[in-house]
């Protein structure tokens, strides 16, 4: 008979409270429960919403294991679980797909009703898996949503991971995959979907757009963006108009068909509404942002203005994910380029500093 999996010790990035420092914390790690597995993480990732994490976002619980984009190898799962097995490289996701409820059977969403997204840093139980330690003292733990990645080992319920083939994508690239890159990628696909001749970057190149304007305040991401196939970049830093202005100077007026709004940033979204042509424009809201509310054109809504938000791009895990898995080990994206920077754990808060840097897309952080 197989020894009952144990609580694991082991280190983790760890934040206290709002705005606090990230420490790296001896952590304990439950047992999986019927529908959970363990995962011993690879490598993770950072995105801009780990850092709204650290400030409130979602919701301000501490203290908080952080991190939702990573890749693992399970370690040991509930007896409920009947798709994975002991030894099997998982990404994590932040959201499930059931295939049968409304949402599911509708095809206009990837918000899934039974395995929905959760903002409570617990599992789908209500409880959590982590324990902090701080000497004779022992802290229950918030995980980031569904899982916490910057953690040697974390738990997920099965539902919220995907199966990916070992060794046909290296880990940092599967990390990204998990939320970052899917994201663009999927909103070009699904939220907004780009077709031949119309107009992030790389899922609209491969979708036929014939022109792709990029916008950033940062000059050195200019060389990258043409690489990764922005045909027009503009630089917002010192405009002297509006975006939206600039955006339909080159687009003979009339605006894009899509755009998408990757920063978060409430203004930007009104901008990215504005940018596109009136009545059958779209524009996506992707990253996430402090906000409890934005302000948009009124006029321009009246007149036809589009806006919606995605998560995730669009993209379903089990019906959708496999396509894109398939595309990278094809090697049918340029993933390498968007990985800048490296850091182990232990200097998680080094990774912060290298965000800031102008030269600096993603940050891969080893596990182990």
């Amino acid at each position: 008979m197989a020894k009952a999996p144990q609580v694991i010790t082991c280190k983790a990035a760890v934040c206290w409270g709002v705005g606090g420092p990230v420490k790296i914390e001896e952590v304990e790690v439950e047992p999986p429960r019927p529908s959970e597995i363990r995962v011993k993480m690879l490598c993770a990732s950072i995105c801009r919403t780990d850092i709204l994490c650290i400030n409130g976002f979602p919701t301000g619980l501490y203290p908080r294991v952080l991190g939702h984009e990573g890749v693992g190898v399970v370690e040991s799962l509930g007896e409920e679980v009947k798709d994975l097995q002991v030894g099997d490289t998982v990404i994590p996701t932040t959201l499930g797909e059931c295939g049968e409820c409304g949402s599911c059977e509708s095809g206009r969403t990837n918000f899934c009703q039974k395995y929905p997204i959760g903002a409570t840093g617990l599992m789908p139980d209500g409880t959590s898996r982590f324990t902090v330690r701080e000497g004779n003292k022992r802290t229950p733990a918030y995980q980031f949503l569904s899982c916490a990645t910057w953690c040697e080992y974390m738990v997920v319920d099965a539902n919220y991971a995907v199966k990916i083939d070992a060794g046909s994508i290296p880990p940092p690239q599967a990390s990204i995959i998990s939320c970052a890159f899917t994201s663009g990628y999927g909103a070009t696909w699904k939220a907004a979907p780009v077709t031949v001749g119309s107009s992030a970057v790389q899922g609209a190149r491969m979708h036929g757009a014939a022109k792709i304007i990029g916008v950033d305040k940062n000059e050195r991401r200019r060389k990258i963006a043409s690489e990764l196939g922005v045909t027009h970049f503009i630089n917002s830093e010192g405009l002297e108009k509006p975006v939206s202005e600039v955006v339909k100077e080159l687009t003979d007026g009339k605006g894009v068909d899509a755009c998408f709004e990757c920063s978060g940033y409430a203004p930007f979204m009104n901008q990215a509404m504005k940018a596109v042509v009136q009545g059958k424009g779209k524009a996506v809201v992707l990253g996430a942002g402090k906000y409890d509310s934005i302000q948009l054109d009124f006029v321009d809504l009246l007149f036809g203005g589009s806006i919606t938000g995605s998560i995730f791009g669009g993209v379903k895990i089990k019906s959708d994910l496999p396509h894109l898995l398939h595309k990278c080990q094809n090697k049918e994206f340029e993933i390498d380029a968007l990985l800048t920077h490296e850091v182990p754990l232990c200097d998680i808060n080094k990774a912060f500093e290298m965000m800031k840097e102008p030269d600096c897309i993603k940050v891969v952080v080893k596990i182990s």
